[in-house]
């Protein structure tokens, strides 16, 4: 049977001015996966994540989010499809002056006509899915670095999405908690069945999560594929990011998979 796609681009084209970002870039994600975008510094990775949120809009190729051609959305459209998206942004993105519960309520008071009391049993459920029950009344201030991605991971799953993007998840954590994060986010995609976009340069976050690899290289796709066939590859720039790993590693990866 054939793979629901989830998430389709197809010869995306990005420039600013006489500068070429991305060029005839295509890739599929399938549902129930986890697809991770890679590349070095400048290779296109963040604007390729902002056409995928149509931040950026696209001017040359195609690009399908949960079946929809978002370059033809309307108005309407385009904010029905923002609501089956939940976004994990690298810095939190939480509002200081609002509690933990209520930066997590935000998407829910302001697009669903829920009780306020309603609202505050589906954020205490979603902070007890990030284990951050006992976080309900503090305010971002007063949370540690990993207890801050926690809170942005609940408000972004807080409305249910079947596709949530993680932009650079895992940055500024210790080794410990980065790995504790990864498990949560592979628990939580099980639990809801969510399909999971991630931009991340850390590899063992990589080898923990991905199940498919798009890697980027000066703004073209380098490789796409599955994970464990990244690791072979014989092409110069993907080979290089994973140059760090020995043996070991991929042994453990390959009985993993």
């Amino acid at each position: 049977m054939e793979k629901e796609k989830v998430v389709e681009v197809r010869n995306l084209f990005a420039a600013f001015d006489d500068t070429i970002v991305l060029s005839d870039v295509s890739f599929s994600a399938f549902k129930g996966e986890v697809c991770v975008i890679l590349g070095g510094s400048g290779s296109g990775k963040t604007t390729l994540l902002k056409h995928l949120l149509s931040l950026y809009p696209v001017k040359r190729g195609y690009v399908s989010v949960l079946g929809k051609d978002v370059s033809r959305l309307r108005e309407v459209e385009q904010v029905d499809l923002y609501l089956q998206m939940g976004v994990f942004y690298q810095s939190g993105a939480l509002i200081n002056s609002l509690t933990v519960a209520e930066n997590v309520a935000l998407p829910l008071a302001q697009h669903s006509n829920l009780p306020k009391s309603l609202i505050d049993d589906i954020v205490y459920m979603k902070l007890g899915l990030v284990n951050l029950s006992h976080a309900f009344h503090l305010y971002p201030s007063q949370l540690s670095g990993g207890m801050l991605k926690r809170a942005a991971l609940a408000r972004a799953i807080v409305m249910d999405p079947p596709l949530l993007f993680c932009d650079e998840p895992g940055a500024g954590l210790d080794p410990v908690s980065l790995e504790s994060l990864d498990n949560l986010i592979l628990n939580l995609k099980d639990k809801l069945g969510m399909t999971i976009i991630m931009v991340t340069h850390e590899v063992s976050s990589i080898l923990r999560v991905a199940n498919r690899i798009v890697f980027l290289d000066k703004g073209v796709v380098a490789f796409e594929g599955p994970l464990i066939d990244a690791l072979h590859v014989d092409q110069p720039a993907v080979r290089e990011f994973f140059s760090v790993l020995d043996n070991e590693n991929i042994r453990e990866l390959i009985k993993a998979q």
